[in-house]
């Protein structure tokens, strides 16, 4: 039997964080992966000979005090000093270009509202950042830490001052188009700013519920949310993920799906005791940490029989349905996208913020949108070493594809819509066609299948407003804790919510600390 203290399940970035964390904390720790590959949803993938692209493959949420406390650029970080503009494409050809604070629009009345609406969001988001990268308290909390947490926070928003504080609780939980129609006035423009709200969620402009709270995350990370791509892609950031983990102690094993996590019981209860791997091992530990989906941890791992029922029917009650289906080119040469000089942001096809709400009511029938809109990006622009000399990768996050395709997924609707995308796609870059050396669609069900994630949901499951902050994922385990003792959860399903963070990693560990 080997002395470990800490098991980790999934080597994605929120697993390499909490197995770094708490190594040097001076825990013995061992990461089983069940890929060949670390990463997760950030591990590179070659989709076409000497084509490579990342599932994520843009730095943007991750707080800088991560980057500093985990020395990641000593161990290879590095990161563009450019960010990636956000590039509205309009069908005339009038694209509008958003930068961090400034807006090359095509009206005038948008761009002098553009600095104040980015104003507005930076701080916002700065009073919420630090909240992301703690625990939050349990609801009915009285213990000095909780309530200096709440206390905190509460601070922090009455610094705001009493105008901008009331602001705040006004813009909160308006829905996006709300928001928009208040600053701007074009359609694309609006359809554009939507994005970074809605994406990878089943919210669509008009939904009522948490997509500020959603923006507002994801501007707290290092730059205020701007995007960029590290040298060498995503890839780079999981290797220096990884050598940090190996130089605080971790051992990490790949190849090494967990089959179940080990409970027993007793008087006192149940107990987690380490995990069974699929080829018959059993390592004991004194915990086991998961960053797998929640379904997945205690449907699949635990299992009904360790859980209450009410716990049990909370977790199979989550919403976890994938909406965003992935495109992958592997291009003979850069395409032209006519009206631009360069494609080098991140290019948003969406018309308006009505062409999203169809495409939404589409997926929520469990039928595919006549007109698809997507963000797409060409990263080898930004890292050479993912494509061949001269040529390219083109990527596509097609939102509001459903997992549960009502006709199912035939190889027949897989072509057909990625023939409507291909479509999309020649309307604003004539001849891409031409260029296509290969193609891959990833579904929502590919994505579940090919990353060992529930329905292939980015965020492990929806960031609701009932499934966030101190109820994300339920409670009784929201607060990284458990019901059974010993098994805590780091994953995306866990407060603040998915995107390439680390702060659920950074966050579980410091809670399983003390």
């Amino acid at each position: 039997m080997t002395a470990r203290d800490t098991i980790i399940i999934g080597g994605g970035h929120n697993g390499l964080v909490c197995a770094t964390v708490l190594a040097k904390s001076g825990q013995k720790v061992t990461l089983v992966e069940a890929n060949q590959a670390l990463g997760g949803m950030a591990a590179e993938c070659e989709f076409h000979p000497g084509f490579k692209t990342s599932l994520a493959q843009t730095l943007y949420a991750m707080p800088q005090s991560l980057i500093s406390e985990l020395d990641l650029c000593a161990h290879g970080l590095e990161i563009s000093t450019e960010s990636l503009p956000l590039v509205a494409l309009s069908p005339s050809g009038a694209h509008q270009t958003v930068a961090a604070r400034s807006l090359n629009g095509n009206k005038e009345s948008d761009i002098k509202a553009y600095p104040q609406y980015a104003a507005m969001l930076s701080k916002f988001a700065g009073a919420l950042a630090p909240f992301w990268e703690r625990t939050m308290p349990r609801v009915g909390a009285t213990g000095l830490s909780d309530l200096m947490t709440f206390g905190k926070l509460g601070l922090k928003l009455r610094m705001l001052g009493k105008q901008d504080m009331l602001e705040f609780l006004r813009v909160a939980t308006l829905p996006m188009r709300d928001l928009l129609d208040e600053y701007f006035e074009d359609d694309v423009l609006k359809a554009a700013l939507c994005w970074d709200a809605l994406a990878g969620s089943q919210l669509a402009p008009r939904s009522p519920n948490q997509a500020v709270l959603t923006l507002l995350n994801r501007r707290s990370g290092k730059d205020g949310g701007q995007h960029a791509i590290p040298k060498d892609g995503m890839v780079g950031l999981i290797r220096a993920l990884e050598r940090a983990a190996i130089q605080a102690g971790v051992t990490i094993r790949t190849d090494c799906p967990v089959r179940s996590v080990q409970v027993a019981g007793d008087e006192n209860g149940q107990r987690c005791t380490g995990v069974e791997l699929a080829n018959g091992e059993i390592l004991y530990s004194e915990r086991v940490v998961s960053s797998a989906d929640p379904q997945t941890t205690f449907l699949k791992l635990v299992g009904a029989a360790h859980l209450e029922v009410e716990f049990t029917n909370r977790i199979r009650r989550l919403r976890t349905k994938g909406y965003v289906a992935r495109v992958h080119l592997a291009l003979s040469a850069l395409p032209r996208f006519e009206g631009l000089d360069s494609p080098s942001g991140r290019l948003i096809i969406a018309p308006t913020m009505d062409t999203i709400e169809f495409a939404w009511d589409a997926a929520k029938y469990g039928e595919l949108p006549d007109e698809p809109v997507m963000e797409v990006l060409i990263p080898s622009l930004h890292a050479p070493s993912i494509a061949p000399q001269g040529q390219h990768v083109l990527t596509a996050n097609v939102m509001y594809v459903p997992h549960d395709l009502k006709s199912g997924w035939t190889p027949e609707k897989r072509d057909a819509f990625l023939a409507i995308i291909m479509d999309k796609l020649e309307a604003y870059a004539p001849g891409i066609r031409d260029l296509v050396l290969a193609s891959e669609l990833l579904t929502p069900a590919d994505l579940a299948a090919q990353y060992h994630v529930t329905d292939g949901h980015w965020h492990h499951c929806e960031p609701a407003i009932d499934q966030l902050l101190m109820m994300r994922p339920t409670y009784e385990a929201a607060q990284y804790a458990t019901p059974i003792t010993g098994l805590y959860l780091c994953g995306a399903g866990c407060h603040p919510a998915g995107d390439v963070s680390g702060n659920p990693g950074r966050n579980a560990a410091k809670e399983i600390l003390s």
